[in-house]
Formats: C-alpha cells, structure tokens, sequence
C-alpha cells in the first residue's frame, strides 16, 4: 500500500469509516499477532492483546503525525500493551529473580538441518521463547526483538538495568537449553 493510499485509509479510519477500520485492522493483523505472540504464552492471548491495541490504535490516530513509519508506530503501540497484559497477569514485579525452567548450564550445540527445517527452526524459536518467564521473555523481546536498549528496558519495566541484562542472560541460557532439548530430539527422530 502507497504512503497516499495509506494516509486516506487512515483519514478514513479518524472518520470512523469501519469499513476502512477493517481494512487497517486486515492489514496489519498477521505482523502485530507475530509482535503479540513473542511476548504471551498462547494464541489467545495474543488475539486479546491484538484486539485491545487496535482499540487504542483507533482511539489515537488521530496523533499520529504522518513524521515516521506507520507500521512502527503500530508496532510500539503493540509492544506496550502486550507489556500491560504481561503485568496485569502476573501481578509481580518484573525484577524478581525468579526460579526458572532450566539449569544454568549452557550448551552449545550447533545443528545444520538444511534449508528443509528452517521453518521448524522458526517455530521452534518462537515456542522456546514462550516457554521462558515472563520477566525473562519481555526483556529479551525488548532488546533482541524490538532492539531497546537497558537502559530503555528498566524505564519501561520500572527496573534497574542491571536487573535487565541479568534477565537477557538468562533468557539466552534457557534458551539454549530449550532449543538443544528440541533439537537434539529432532536429531533423534531423523
């Protein structure tokens, strides 16, 4: 879609057109579920916070100033309220150093499967990420996702920054777990 053809739909959508709400929503929908779905645990939860974003989506287009990218300010927009969701959830602070699912060993294994399992490996990526805590999970999105510094992340989070680069390492250590388990399985069943 032309920036020209955009801009209406949006001027469009001010107007209450839900016709063209629609369209936005279409538009968008699959690249916000895939920002929603790093940050929850399931698809429901992720079509929930899609939903209540595009609620505020409608309710402040009209601040959206045409300065920027569209899609990236859709994008923030999706990222703060999965962040919301994430703490109306839990009901605790994002800065506990809580127990987690996997030992802090780290192991290196480098598997080459091919181009065959590269969509595999994607979607072995992404359940690895949702099987992290959610304190770990939200801050390895923020800085490896949506590429937010610490020091962003602890103001976002309200937490220190060293709280946050201690949560992305550990992040990275289940994760490395999480995707030797899956993968040394994957290796097994070929």
């Amino acid at each position: 879609m032309e920036n020209e053809q955009l801009k209406e739909l949006i001027q469009r959508c001010i107007q209450q057109d839900r016709v063209a709400q629609e369209q936005l929503f279409k538009k968008f929908y699959g690249k916000m579920m895939g920002v929603c779905m790093r940050y929850t645990k399931d698809q429901d939860q992720a079509q929930e916070v899609v939903q209540v974003a595009f609620i505020k989506i409608f309710e402040k287009l009209e601040e959206f100033d045409f300065k920027g990218s569209f899609e990236g300010w859709v994008r923030r927009i999706m990222v703060n309220a999965s962040i919301d969701a994430i703490r109306k959830r839990n009901r605790q602070p994002m800065s506990t150093d809580e127990d987690y699912m996997y030992d802090n060993q780290s192991v290196e294994q480098e598997h080459d499967f091919g181009e065959n399992y590269s969509k595999l490996k994607a979607q072995y990526a992404m359940e690895a990420i949702q099987q992290l805590s959610p304190a770990y999970q939200t801050v390895f999105n923020l800085y490896v996702i949506e590429n937010y510094s610490h020091k962003e992340i602890a103001e976002i989070l309200n937490i220190n920054e060293g709280t946050s680069k201690s949560n992305l390492a550990k992040a990275k250590i289940n994760l490395r777990k999480i995707l030797s388990d899956k993968f040394a399985k994957l290796d097994y069943e070929r």
